[in-house]
């Protein structure tokens, strides 16, 4: 398999190409709408301020001038000399705001500035030659005094913009790529056999969704494992018994010939065939039966006759109702609840109940046995599970038929259910959704 960059490292690049891009685009917004137009006006201020600086001293008393020079450095920085200071050179360094400065100057005064720059302990100092009162004045001022710098404010946005574009690109690759990096470590789990733990269902929707299916997945797979267990387990330990009393009978058939041994063989194969039949149905988990219009209540009708026939007395309380669905599987389903229920009440009265609701149908099988704890009620679903502890088929069956029924049930999308009845007995219960024939 070629070996590539990571999702982490694929959604952390689109995602920081899209930060810079944004960043790039902000930044240069902030500079030529907001920044650069505020230096251009503040460097134009600056140059009025010193052209009327210089006309203000050439016309002021010579007395007075000295006061007026110190105002002048209290207030604005800004310093004025008869003379240009010996270490002050012509500089051709300058961004938008000195070459604004001296055009604005230029305009003002009415001819060539230029300015002239020196450095004074460490300081840099700017100085321009300003014609006034029939001289040239020289005023002067540290560059600090420049003003609003939109170039370096500009690469300073952008450097922080890229880093905080890095980190907030590297943060959500890893809050998206983290919960695929759990599934993907849960899946190799599962796919070794074992039982990963539950993945958390939070966080977007979509990654929520699919941790629900892959727990669901998951608990599928150990109901699997465990089914396959206990059917191998219950499958063993049932064969025990009738391989057991075949041994017996074919010794007393070597000692005693007797036909009844035979008959009690044959007992015993067909009990074992039984068993290993119902095993197989469950682990071949059984399809799934094409839909086709049903007389619902024809059907319950044709179940509690043949139970009737057996002296069992069967009421059928349904409405005539018309559905879409298996009849195979259905018809098997309610077969079992209804064997039960003739196993467990004996002869007392069985009926078949139908209820519709709300695009809903419950279709029960109610009797009034003793019923089964409460404890039981589900685990009577599982394969081999028996309420019955004495494991004779005869008074208990193979522990397989519920089991089949669950799964019949989930094949066609159906659930079933059992509960204890108020006034005595059971209730057995298969909900499907009504759709009509």
């Amino acid at each position: 398999m070629r070996s590539g960059l990571s999702l982490s490292q694929q959604n952390a690049i689109r995602l920081g190409l899209v930060f810079v891009l944004f960043e790039i685009l902000a930044a240069l917004a902030v500079v030529f709408f907001l920044m650069l137009p505020m230096a251009l006006r503040a460097a134009s201020d600056l140059a009025g301020l010193i052209v009327l600086s210089a006309q203000t001293w050439s016309e002021l008393p010579p007395e007075t001038r000295p006061a007026f020079e110190r105002e002048l450095v209290a207030a604005h920085g800004l310093f004025l000399a008869a003379e240009k200071p010996a270490g002050a050179a012509a500089t051709s360094k300058g961004g938008p705001y000195i070459r604004k400065f001296e055009s604005e100057l230029t305009r003002r005064a009415g001819m060539a500035v230029t300015l002239s720059s020196e450095t004074r302990a460490g300081e840099i100092w700017h100085w321009v030659g300003i014609p006034s009162g029939g001289r040239l004045l020289w005023a002067g001022f540290s560059h600090d005094r420049v003003g609003p710098q939109p170039l370096l404010a500009g690469i300073l946005t952008l450097a922080t913009g890229l880093l905080l574009a890095g980190v907030a690109a590297w943060w959500l690759a890893r809050r998206t790529v983290a919960p695929l990096e759990r599934f993907d470590l849960a899946a190799a789990a599962l796919g070794r056999g074992e039982t990963p733990e539950m993945l958390p269902e939070s966080g977007p929707r979509e990654l929520a969704a699919l941790a629900h299916r892959f727990n669901q997945l998951v608990i599928q797979v150990r109901d699997l494992l465990d089914a396959r267990t206990t059917l191998l387990a219950g499958l063993s330990h049932d064969l025990r018994t009738p391989l057991a009393r075949m041994r017996l009978a074919l010794e007393m058939q070597e000692r005693r010939p007797d036909p009844a041994w035979i008959a009690r063989l044959d007992q015993d194969v067909e009990e074992m065939n039984t068993l290993v039949r119902d095993m197989l149905n469950l682990a071949r988990g059984l399809g799934q039966e094409a839909a086709t219009t049903v007389d619902l209540t024809a059907l319950l009708n044709e179940l509690a006759e043949r139970a009737r026939e057996m002296g069992t007395q069967v009421t059928v309380r349904a409405p005539l109702l018309q559905l879409q669905l298996a009849p195979a599987a259905l018809r098997r389903v309610l077969d079992n609840f209804l064997t039960n229920a003739q196993r467990y009440a004996g002869k007392s009265g069985i009926e078949l109940r139908v209820e519709a609701n709300e695009g809903v149908c419950r279709i029960g099988v109610l009797d009034s046995g003793p019923g089964i704890p409460a404890d039981q009620l589900e685990a009577v679903f599982r394969p081999f599970h028996r309420v019955e502890s004495s494991r004779n088929p005869a008074t208990g069956g193979t522990g397989l038929g519920l089991a089949i029924v669950r799964q019949l049930a989930q094949a066609n999308g159906w659930r079933v259910w059992l509960e204890n009845r108020p006034e005595g007995g059971l209730a057995a219960w298969i909900s499907l959704p009504m759709v009509a024939g």
